[in-house]
């Protein structure tokens, strides 16, 4: 790699880059993101080499391991290019067949499309997927056509030219002022313009002024920012380097979690070919612009995704929040101005460098810019990560890209904001989600949860699991919070105990209030959200925990007991076999009963009958 030290430079190769590339010939490539890790995809990477010169391919097709497309639970995923052609599911032993058919024939092998359970049609081309086909893909779409450990595969794609637009075509205040036009707003959870904060920081006294992306996202089911930064490391980078000549930055980190391991690789990878081709460090492409970025490995705890925790966390010492008399873009890390975005804000930055602030603002709502990157998790047929405009709908992504609820259930709650956002019942389905909307429903954008529940969910059961996770990671610093959640975790499960009592709810509400009104940092401001959100939208099951000693989504195991209801079993034994209490006996083509003295509650029953016959009283 020869360092650039110029715009024109940086063209010219990437004209040199493009002409080496073969476009007409197949290309196939393989999500290495670490959803299709876990499926297996090293077996299938490693058996697509050995396959190719076997077959003495190596001219005639390209192979490409690739960031995360999103359809995590179809992996192993293979697309192959220019077509686009969508197979899923892959595994070692299908590669041959692949290879002698596809690439040498051109001939699609079926077995290995994806085929739409609505209408049972099989689909060839990833675009036309219906859980690709409604989003709008502007930062996740290159995940799957580059390496993410190779900058020639990002300059291909047109990568840089952002930095070089705003090297030398823009002043440090324009560059602010289309971010702000654009109307991007932070995308970690606090959806303040970032536009706004950038020009806060450049226009504080003192120096020097520091600027982090904040990767460390701790959310349960949460794995936007950790794609992003695993699949297209240099978008996030470059759109940092933009940041850091708006605010007049020379010093610059990313904060990732170091259980992300392939996320921290992948980055101090790009971060030393930038360097290497003259992106970061010294008099960048020319301009005069110094700036180095570096890797700062968090421990894991969930608070250091507040502000002044992560600071504290960068600097050596405890990472807990302080209280917030100052903005940190005039006194954050080490005291100096620090302009602190996540992942997803910053690969925006380049999108509107290049398109304009006009292109990116039309797409959106009022107040609320662009497109989102969502974690669509639960009980839901497609899960994975979707990136759509703000303004689309909750039914939209739960039907049409989600494909619907699991086995046809009736759909019960979303909840969205990690785990201190709120949970939204069916009336919310049509409800165009966007910063403002959503906190007006008494929940919140967040970094881009989004859990799906079904009709089997216990909500009063949802509210006790995410404040159990946050009285866990509450650093326990204040008071409210310190003491707030174990109380209000301790009434939660007794109601789902079945101990619950009359006020029980009143005082949950009141506990709630001191944690908003009291907490030092957004962790406890935010905690009781889950609580209130369940309790406005579901006070009905709060009441049948607490006055008949129920539990309407059959979760609670002090309130429930299993039965098999006569009329309905068919004796095809599924019940007898899950059960590993050996509490269900039954002959052949009679029905099937449970012992409540064996029963251990454990519901592999409930779930495993086809037929409704397991019943939760």
């Amino acid at each position: 790699m020869e360092k650039l030290t110029s715009a024109a430079q940086l063209e010219s190769l990437r004209k040199e880059i493009l002409q080496k590339r073969k476009s007409k010939q197949p290309c196939i490539t393989i999500c290495a993101g670490t959803g299709c890790l876990a499926c297996g995809c090293e077996k299938v990477v490693d058996g697509f080499i050995k396959e190719i010169e076997k077959q003495k391919l190596q001219d005639r097709v390209t192979l490409r391991l690739t960031g995360c497309p999103g359809f995590c639970e179809r992996g192993p995923l293979v697309v192959i290019y220019p077509k686009g052609i969508f197979y899923q599911q892959v595994t070692p032993e299908d590669i041959t067949e692949i290879l002698e058919k596809t690439i040498a024939k051109d001939e699609i092998v079926e077995r290995f499309l994806y085929q739409d359970p609505k209408n049972k049609e099989k689909i060839l081309i990833e675009d036309d997927v219906p859980f690709y086909k409604k989003q709008m893909r502007l930062l996740l779409g290159n995940n799957s056509k580059i390496d993410p450990c190779n900058i020639d595969d990002y300059l291909a794609v047109g990568g840089y030219a952002a930095l070089s637009k705003a090297l030398f075509r823009m002043k440090p205040e324009a560059i602010i002022v289309e971010v702000k036009k654009s109307g991007l707003r932070g995308r970690g959870g606090g959806g303040f313009p970032t536009g706004v904060k950038w020009e806060s920081c450049r226009k504080a006294e003192g120096n020097p002024k520091y600027l982090i992306c904040n990767a460390d996202e701790g959310d349960p089911g949460a794995f936007m920012d950790r794609s992003l930064l695993e699949g297209n490391p240099h978008s996030v980078i470059e759109g940092m380097i933009i940041g850091a000549f708006a605010i007049g930055s020379h010093d610059g980190y990313i904060y990732v979690r170091n259980e992300y391991p392939l996320a921290v690789k992948n980055a101090a990878t790009a971060i030393e070919q930038a360097e290497q081709y003259g992106f970061l460090g010294k008099n960048i492409l020319g301009s005069r612009l110094d700036f180095e970025i570096k890797i700062n490995r968090g421990g894991g705890s969930f608070v250091c995704g507040e502000s002044s925790a992560l600071f504290a966390s960068i600097e050596g010492r405890i990472g807990e929040p302080r209280d917030k008399y100052i903005h940190a873009t005039d006194k954050g890390l080490w005291d100096k101005p620090t302009t602190l975005n996540n992942v997803e804000t910053w690969a925006n930055v380049p999108l509107i460098i290049n398109k304009g602030a006009d292109w990116y603002s039309k797409i959106g709502t009022e107040g609320s810019k662009g497109t989102k990157i969502f974690s669509l998790v639960g009980k839901i047929n497609n899960t994975g990560l979707v990136e759509v405009p703000m303004g689309i709908t909750f039914r939209e992504i739960i039907y049409e890209i989600g494909g619907g609820i699991l086995k046809d259930r009736k759909f019960k709650a979303v909840q969205t904001g990690g785990p201190s956002g709120g949970c939204l019942s069916e009336k919310f389905l049509d409800l165009p989600i966007d910063f403002d909307a959503l906190t007006e429903a008494g929940s919140m954008m967040g970094s881009g949860g989004m859990i799906v529940m079904d009709d089997r969910t216990c909500m009063v059961d949802v509210a006790r699991y995410f404040l159990a996770f946050l009285e866990e990671e509450s650093c326990g610093k204040c008071t409210p919070c310190r003491e707030g959640l174990k109380k209000m975790k301790a009434i939660l499960e007794a109601i789902c105990g079945g101990r619950g009592k009359q006020g029980d709810i009143e005082l949950l509400e009141r506990l709630s209030q001191v944690l908003i009104d009291g907490a030092i940092c957004g962790l406890g401001n935010t905690a009781p959200n889950p609580v209130l959100t369940t309790i406005r939208y579901f006070r009905d099951e709060y009441e049948v925990h607490i006055n008949q000693k129920k539990c309407p989504g059959g979760v609670c195991k002090a309130l429930i007991k299993y039965s098999i209801d006569p009329e309905k079993c068919t004796a095809c034994g599924a019940c007898l076999k899950v059960c590993v209490a050996e509490a269900v006996t039954g002959e052949r083509k009679q029905p099937h009963v449970i012992d409540p003295k064996k029963c251990i509650k454990c519901g592999a029953c409930y779930e495993a009958c086809k037929f409704d016959a397991v019943v939760v009283s």
